[in-house]
Order: C-alpha cells, then structure tokens, then sequence
C-alpha cells in the first residue's frame, strides 16, 4: 500500500520559513516523479514543484520561484518543499504526490493526506 504522509506544516508569520516533508513508502521511491500542490480555501488545487527521479531536472511555480525550493532524498525517501520569505497568498494545504515523469507531474498515481501552511501578516 502506496502512502504519502506530509508534515512540517504550521503557522508562521509572514516573511519566515517553513520545510516541509513528505515521506514515502510502499513504492519504489526513486523511480517516480514527486510534486507538490496547494489548496487555498474556495480555490482549486495548484501546481508548486515537481523535481526528477533522481532530483536533476525540477519545475517551480512561477506564483513561488525564487522563494520555494524542491529536493528530495531517495536514501530517505523523502521529499522536501523547502518556503522562504512565505506570504499570507501562501496560506493553503500542501500536498505531496507522486507520478511517474515529469510529463506527467499533473496526474500523480498517488497522493498524501496534505499539511497546513497559515501565513499571517
């Protein structure tokens, strides 16, 4: 059984930081795609960041480039959104998936449960 679990959410004032993680099991790790999405309230689901199999090629957001940043760590399997300079736009929940290329990074096979991230001014 394919899990997803997030964490690392929270409130934090605007202009701080916050990592979050998403730790995967029950697939082999390194052979998908991981992304991130957000869900604000009353918005629909957006894409973040995605990042390669083995973190080469990664894909940001414009809404977020230069402020967020995507790794992962296949030795862990984990993958991390790493926020800067967070805006109170920011405010959403988080989720991680998972899917196999790049090409395909807006239809994962699999998705987490999603963390909170409150941005406040």
């Amino acid at each position: 059984q394919v899990q997803l679990v997030e964490s690392g959410g929270g409130l934090v004032q605007a202009g701080g930081s916050l990592r979050l993680s998403c730790a995967a099991s029950g697939l082999t790790f390194s052979t998908y795609t991981m992304e991130w999405f957000r869900q604000a309230v009353g918005k629909e689901r957006e894409f973040v960041a995605a990042i390669g199999r083995i973190g080469g090629g990664t894909i940001v957001a414009d809404s977020v480039k230069g402020r967020f940043t995507i790794s992962r760590d296949n030795a862990k399997n984990t993958a991390y959104l790493q926020m800067n300079s967070l805006k109170p736009e920011d405010t959403a929940d988080y989720y991680c998936a998972a899917s196999r290329s790049l090409a395909r990074r807006f239809v994962p096979d699999y998705w987490g449960q999603g963390t909170r991230v409150t941005v406040s001014s």
